[in-house]
């Protein structure tokens, strides 16, 4: 290099920096602040509770007292608001519990930062403790499912069923076609600078790859995705799981497992595929499986009626072997 281009470099190099900084001022997405995420997403019936030294989740705890049990978690980056549907189908017959997992919509960043399936399963654990919910059916999708099955592995004793929803939880779950987002999250400094700017568009294009039944991608439906994705701390817990990794269970871990099970999926599901369904009903010893045509990663959302139906069926089939004891 000539010693003219030489003293240019260092010239050029700060012009970049520069340019890198101003974009990055200009296109970021600051957080937004609890009051307000609660305000508009928090409903009369969510509570907030510390289950954990440290860690306070949010909830909602619907339907009659004295009923059978169901308790809901979503998946990677969504809320407890997936699963309105299928409250809005089931607490005329059931107490249904939804909550937050730490990282996600009102609950906020695990001050461990730990984002394992055993420490999710373990705060499954303290909110049915805090809530004295006695034996109940668990239900989990994507993410949530892979934490239903880790519970069902760990706390056998306290589950009447298991409803698995197109889960996470295989160990290699072959072909998927992996969200933008996520695939972003594994480059190490552009992760760190998508951390702040956070497009609302890289959000919808994660939940278009999701869903095939399209409609249920509503402008307000993007907005709460997005809006949540900022509460305080949110966005650097992502990196930190996505960092972490999924835990997976293992076909002798859930060869051990006797509660009965409902496997749920949608047949065009891109992010998990449905022969992860067959997978678990080849490990599980007391499972039957439904696949919806046309549907998926979200069924509870996608066929709400038909899969809340499904539910129903096979919460009532649980009753009467005596298997339901809730307080």
């Amino acid at each position: 290099m000539s010693g003219k281009r030489a003293r240019r470099w260092p010239w050029v190099l700060l012009a970049l920096v520069v340019v890198l900084i101003g974009g990055w001022l200009m296109l970021r997405v600051p957080d937004i602040s609890v009051a307000e995420l609660r305000a508009k997403y928090a409903s009369p019936t969510s509570q907030f509770v510390e289950v954990l030294p440290g860690l306070t989740v949010h909830l909602r705890d619907e339907g009659p007292r004295g009923a059978p049990v169901l308790v809901l978690l979503h998946g990677s980056n969504a809320s407890l608001h997936t699963w309105e549907p299928w409250v809005a189908r089931l607490k005329d017959s059931y107490r249904i519990v939804s909550l937050d997992l730490p990282a996600h919509g009102l609950t906020g960043p695990d001050p461990q930062r730990d984002y394992s399936t055993v420490k999710s399963a373990r705060i499954v654990a303290a909110v049915a403790d805090h809530l004295r919910l006695g034996r109940f059916v668990l239900a989990g999708n994507s993410m949530g499912g892979g934490i239903a099955a880790r519970f069902a592995v760990t706390y056998p004793d306290r589950l009447n069923g298991l409803v698995l929803v197109d889960a996470g939880g295989q160990p290699t779950p072959g072909e998927r076609d992996t969200p933008l987002v996520l695939r972003i999250a594994q480059i190490p400094v552009v992760r760190d600078v998508v951390a702040g700017i956070t497009p609302r568009w890289l959000v919808a294009n994660g939940l278009q790859g999701a869903v095939s039944v399209k409609s249920v991608l509503t402008e307000a439906a993007v907005d709460r995705y997005w809006e949540l994705l900022r509460y305080p701390g949110n966005r650097q817990a992502t990196l930190d799981r996505f960092g972490q990794g999924y835990g997976s269970v293992s076909p002798a871990e859930l060869a051990g497992v006797k509660t009965p099970t409902l496997i749920l999926w949608g047949r065009e599901d891109r992010f998990i595929p449905v022969s992860s369904a067959g997978w678990y009903a080849q490990h599980l010893p007391n499972a039957r499986t439904v696949i919806y045509d046309r549907v998926g990663h979200l069924p509870m959302e996608e066929t709400p009626d038909v899969s809340a139906r499904d539910v129903r069926a096979f919460m009532a089939s649980l009753q009467p072997a005596g298997r339901i004891d809730a307080r």
